[in-house]
């Protein structure tokens, strides 16, 4: 006899998991669907109560810049009718797209504006917290896309959702245990999304000031020992410019090997463009740029040997020119040079007329480069760490649910 019991469960805990309707575990589901101010003979507001909708309800957050609709008081009154909503409510996006779950913030107000419900749990049964966890189980989501209805755009009704089983702790003190340890994990991959937030804007800070603003030949913060004025200098006269090559995706590695051991960098933006491994390289050290399609005019700067595929343009120097700092100041511009006729593309012989401000001393755009580098470094850092934390919230999902 096969029993009901998750793969890892908190100590204590032995008795057997149940399978029950999902209603059973639901005093009440909050649903407006099909309500508009309009239809209340009301409008939106500047400011006030935040609407939450399938557009700014996310995946474990409520994003109050996506869509953003208030209203004052008398539509909240008319709207929610008595049903407010309180802090940790399960919100359930039902359409457009289906299936984020988020919980209420706090207890300031919301309106439930459309495609979005909120559950109202049997204390008895279930806990909000658990109730959260258990709509982002792997599980749960095919259980619910395998009963959703619709083409592209995939939608459950409160018809649908009276179909959908779960199988759940008896125990509400191991309910709380369960939702109360992936609380703690949003919670910490929340502080490092916020983190690599933060990384990037103060990136994107020292950009604007350690190169010059439009009109102007000197940075606002500059390394001590450097005092000339910038040049513009055109792409043609300080590369050879010239392309990757074609390779196809099953003829590289994922990991890095003796006999593998060159980066095939592509269009991609995933991974800075890293494609895998191959045996031969095909440049030392160089700047590219993404030739064709939706990334056309990203530049990257590829530091020692490696293979660049056909939709990569390379810029190439005998003088020190392909760097760090000239990458960054070639990508704050060449975007302004892809041709939007068709598929986006930037050739190399437009890339060749871009004109691009450097300082002339080398070592300068060294010391730049190298600034920029260790930011990057940092940023890419972040970037693993939260990645590794989602890896491991969703292996969690796997082991502590059935």
């Amino acid at each position: 006899m096969n029993r009901k019991v998750p793969e890892i469960r908190f100590e204590g805990f032995t008795e057997d998991w149940e399978l029950r309707k999902f209603f059973d575990s639901i005093e009440n589901t909050i649903d407006f669907r099909g309500k508009t101010p309009k239809k209340l003979g009301l409008d939106w507001s500047d400011n006030g109560y935040l609407a939450l909708s399938a557009l700014n309800v996310k995946n474990g957050f409520i994003d109050s810049k996506a869509d953003a609709h208030y209203g004052d008081q008398n539509l909240y009154d008319k709207w929610m009718n008595g049903q407010d909503l309180h802090k940790g409510q399960v919100l359930f996006t039902t359409e457009a797209p289906m299936g984020n779950v988020a919980q209420v913030p706090d207890d300031q107000g919301y309106i439930l504006s459309q495609r979005t419900i909120a559950f109202k749990v049997r204390a008895k049964k279930m806990t909000d917290n658990f109730l959260a966890v258990l709509l982002r189980t792997p599980k749960a989501f095919y259980d619910l896309t395998s009963l959703s209805s619709g083409g592209t755009a995939k939608g459950v009704s409160q018809k649908s959702l009276s179909h959908f089983k779960v199988i759940v702790p008896k125990e509400l003190k191991e309910q709380q245990k369960i939702g109360s340890f992936f609380r703690g994990l949003d919670n910490l991959i929340t502080l490092h999304q916020r983190k690599l937030e933060n990384l990037k804007k103060s990136k994107k800070g020292f950009l604007q000031k350690m190169f010059p603003k439009n009109g102007e030949q000197v940075p606002e913060i500059r390394f001590d020992g450097f005092t000339s004025f910038w040049k513009n200098r055109k792409v043609s006269e300080l590369f050879t410019i010239t392309r990757g090559q074609v390779l196809a995706t099953n003829k590289t590695v994922e990991k890095q090997t003796k006999e593998m051991p060159y980066p095939v960098y592509s269009s991609q933006t995933k991974n800075n463009g890293l494609m895998g491994y191959y045996k031969d390289y095909l440049f030392d050290t160089a700047v590219t740029w993404t030739t064709d399609g939706a990334n056309a005019g990203t530049v990257n700067f590829r530091e020692g040997k490696f293979y660049s595929t056909n939709v990569n343009g390379v810029l190439l120097s005998s003088e020190g020119y392909a760097n760090k700092f000239v990458a960054e100041a070639l990508n704050r511009i060449a975007w302004k040079y892809v041709s939007q006729v068709g598929n986006p593309k930037l050739m190399n012989n437009v890339m060749g007329e871009i004109l691009v401000l450097l300082p002339e001393n080398i070592e300068e755009q060294t010391q730049i480069g190298n600034f920029l580098k260790k930011l990057d470094d940092t940023i890419a850092l972040q970037e693993r760490q939260l990645e590794n934390l989602k890896k491991t919230k969703q292996a969690f999902l796997q082991k502590m649910f059935i």
